[in-house]
């Protein structure tokens, strides 16, 4: 055959890219296409990365040996540490990056990747073979064989772009749609539906009155999201904050007939978590403002994304809302608003390996499965690229659950419980979100990280040096009394002083606790966290614990429900379409109720009493 790959992965955004790179690195001969060839790894809407829950899913990603996290690091232009008032479950690091920097940076991963090609080409079809995929053939032809095949197709199937009254066929501004590819997966009787996401104007930084505006800087020291790879973030620019008003209100309100979302032009669902301005109009019409930040897209270009104003009003609204804001009242629009809607796969439809369950081989990844975000995208892409190989070689799945990584709680959500809405993850989400920090990524996954061969063994010696040290620290706090300061009353341990609430690990010293030299802020944090929170961590272990052994309890993939008769009927209709991998997967299922789970167990072990 002219063009045989091991896998094949369509689509070069954060999915596809991560995809493709996890792919090449495990030694799969991997080819990834591209509709642009300068397209690869573009942050289409605000180039940013992390926040709650994102940040802690973009560390995930590069304790695997991603590359979201380096690329963030070298292209990142403002870094802040957010929640930090709150407890460490929830701080969350966030970086405002260089768009076409970022990009450059991913395109040249790709480049520089071994077993890596890049074609650019729009793909129509999928090839299957007696419901195995087989390969893929692009709109010009020509057919690409592979037995892995992962489509990463972000907003592009079926892509309509809409201001106003004016939508047209497209991917994302600039670039073409994917036209035949979303019918080419319905033949292979596959459930698609429709969603809608926007994105704001881009303005001239030069025509802003800052004088108007909140300066809101980067951290002092700031935190960034690699791990061991000495790389330091840098504060390069400020971002700002400013507030819609009373006016900005009733203009949008005014024209909201002339709007595509409000117009009746557009059909698809868009994002609860991250609405339009005139969603956020109508929806909280008893508020007076909305916060809208200007964030600067990079240190060489005078664009500036004015973030809290989506829309999909005309231009010439778009230029009169904008006017009524403090210090836009000259800005000038570099790129109109837009909203874009897509085609999208239901993914109850998918394993949680994110290989469909109707046809072998074929993985789906990113916005193409109902998800919002970067991070999210780039989770599901390595997660699909590391199952796709695993497979090749005939390897156990690697299966992500929630105990372990907020991808695990993504993936679970999507496939369990499918989405109505495009999903966005959140703290909340998780039920160990308290083990679950963004601190520790590295010791819950760099393990499985370098057992793949995807993080170096320099790296890995680092993180286990590191490891030993918070040991050999939390032993020494642990076993060591401080009686040096007059406010105790009696010797106390410095693991039970570090447990004061006031007290940090550096004013330890104070009570005559001798700080090992050159210790880093992280490893600092870690020890102190261990300490401080040791009570709930070790409940929370229980839980998890209670957690994997339900997990644990799995079930055989043959399984006709509709026969377990002292289940639900809503419950064995629902068990057989999901047909989750475990009781645990089970008891999420909605409608499924304990009753319906307490059955099931009694049927499984029944059934393994008998065959024994």
């Amino acid at each position: 055959m002219k063009y045989k790959y091991d896998v094949i992965v369509v689509g070069a955004g954060h999915a596809g890219v991560e995809a493709a790179l996890i792919s090449a690195r495990m030694g799969a001969n991997t080819l990834l296409f591209v509709i642009k060839y300068e397209s690869i790894g573009r942050m289409s809407c605000n180039p940013s990365i992390g926040g709650p829950a994102k940040g802690h899913i973009a560390r995930e990603i590069d304790a695997l040996g991603g590359e979201m996290g380096r690329v963030t690091d070298l292209t990142g232009i403002q870094f802040r540490m957010l929640n930090k008032k709150k407890g460490p479950a929830v701080w969350a690091p966030r970086s405002q990056n260089d768009r076409l920097q970022y990009s450059v940076e991913m395109r040249k991963s790709c480049e520089q990747q071994d077993n890596l090609d890049v074609i650019e080409s729009i793909i129509d079809e999928v090839i299957v073979d007696n419901e195995e995929v087989v390969g893929v053939k692009s709109n010009l032809g020509e057919m690409y064989f592979s037995k892995k095949v992962i489509i990463a197709s972000g907003t592009f199937m079926k892509g309509t772009i809409h201001i106003g009254s004016t939508h047209y066929d497209g991917g994302r501004s600039g670039e073409p749609a994917s036209l035949k590819l979303s019918d080419n997966l319905l033949k292979f009787g596959f459930n698609i539906a429709r969603f809608k996401t926007g994105t704001p104007p881009r303005i001239d930084l030069r025509t802003v009155d800052f004088s108007q505006l909140e300066v809101q800087p980067g951290d002092p020291n700031p935190t960034g999201f690699s791990f061991y790879r000495d790389i330091k973030p840098k504060n390069l620019v400020d971002c700002y904050l400013t507030h819609t008003n009373p006016e900005t209100h009733k203009i949008i309100q005014n024209n909201l007939n002339l709007s595509s979302l409000y117009g009746g032009y557009i059909s698809g669902v868009g994002p609860r978590y991250c609405p339009s301005i005139e969603d956020k109009i109508v929806k909280f019409n008893t508020k007076n403002s909305h916060h809208v930040f200007i964030e600067p897209e990079g240190t060489h270009t005078i664009e500036a994304y004015v973030n809290g104003v989506s829309n999909s009003l005309p231009p010439q609204v778009q230029e009169k809302m904008l006017k009524t804001i403090p210090g836009l009242q000259n800005a000038k629009i570099i790129r109109y608003a837009y909203a874009i809607e897509y085609d999208y796969i239901i993914p109850d439809q998918i394993l949680p390996t994110l290989e469909t369950k109707k046809i072998k081989g074929l993985y789906f990844v990113g916005q193409i499965n109902g998800t919002s975000g970067y991070e999210e995208a780039a989770a599901q892409g390595i997660c699909a690229g590391i199952n796709a190989v695993l497979a090749l070689d005939k390897k156990d799945p690697l299966i992500f659950d929630r105990s372990n990584s907020y991808i695990g709680v993504l993936i679970d959500d999507l496939v369990t419980k499918g989405t109505n809405e495009p999903y966005r993850m959140f703290t909340s989400r998780a039920e160990y979100r308290l083990f679950l920090r963004q601190d520790n990524a590295d010791e819950r996954l760099m393990p499985i990280g370098h057992s793949l061969g995807l993080v170096s063994d320099v790296i890995w010696q680092r993180f286990k040096k590191d490891q030993e040290l918070i040991k050999k620290e939390i032993y020494k706090l642990e076993t060591t009394t401080s009686n040096k300061n007059p406010a105790l009353k009696e010797p106390t341990k410095f693991a039970n002083i570090l447990k004061r609430p006031e007290i940090s690990l550096e004013k330890l010293v104070d009570f005559g606790y001798e700080m090992p030299p050159n210790l880093s802020q992280t490893v600092k944090d870690k020890i102190s966290f261990k300490i401080k929170y040791e009570g709930y961590l070790t409940r929370q272990l229980r839980d998890i614990a209670r957690f994997e052994n339900m997990e644990q309890k799995k079930i055989p993939q043959d399984l006709d429900f509709m026969k377990i008769l002292n289940i639900s009927y809503e419950a064995r209709e629902k068990m057989n379409k999901i047909h989750p991998l475990s009781v645990g997967q089970a008891s999420r299922i909605s409608g499924v109720n304990q009753n319906d789970i307490t059955a099931l167990i009694i049927y499984l072990r029944k059934q393994n009493y008998e065959k024994s």
